[in-house]
């Protein structure tokens, strides 16, 4: 029963999870394939559109509402600044390179959507299936921490679909305050 709800739930969770977090999802993500749950390939094809999909609005709103977003985040007005910095040294490296504030600050710098598109789509694909490969093939080692996974499985599951639920909660209190 775990194994068929995971398949039928797994993608759109690493989808969601990729959307709202990442690294975390994905992680948990390629596990489940390390053990026979999902697919890897599938994973990094799901990790890859949520996180494309997030930089996507991210940038739109870095381009529409860049400044006032970082006026209301005093901690993300450092990041900011030091990510226009970059970018305005070596602007592709730093949109293939990079996936935390910097979809926000690349579209509050005024860089072409046309050029931003290709270029963060490859930076994504070799996020997504470099990070997904890389703890599918070191998921061994987590076994060992883990041990029996059977024991577990329900608990990583439902990390795996509340994660998101969790972040979100987190989001709208911080912009409440």
């Amino acid at each position: 029963m775990l194994e068929h709800l995971l398949q039928q739930s797994g993608y759109p969770a690493v989808l969601l999870g990729t959307f709202l977090e990442g690294e975390m999802a994905l992680l948990l993500a390629a596990y489940l394939a390390l053990r026979g749950y999902l697919s890897i390939e599938l994973v990094a094809l799901f990790a890859f559109c949520g996180t494309y999909a997030s930089d996507q609005l991210w940038y739109f709103f870095g381009r529409r509402h860049g400044r006032r977003i970082l006026a209301r985040r005093p901690h993300w007005q450092g990041l900011g600044d030091k990510a226009l910095l970059l970018l305005r040294r070596h602007p592709d490296l730093w949109v293939v390179g990079l996936r935390t504030v910097m979809p926000l600050a690349i579209g509050l710098s005024g860089y072409s959507w046309r050029r931003y598109l290709p270029l963060d789509a490859i930076g994504v694909a070799i996020w997504a299936s470099g990070l997904g490969l890389a703890a599918y093939h070191l998921g061994a080692a987590l076994e060992t921490l883990l041990g029996d996974f059977r024991r577990y499985q329900r608990y990583v599951f439902g990390a795996l679909l509340l994660a998101p639920g969790f972040w979100l909660r987190q989001r709208l209190r911080r912009s409440a305050h």
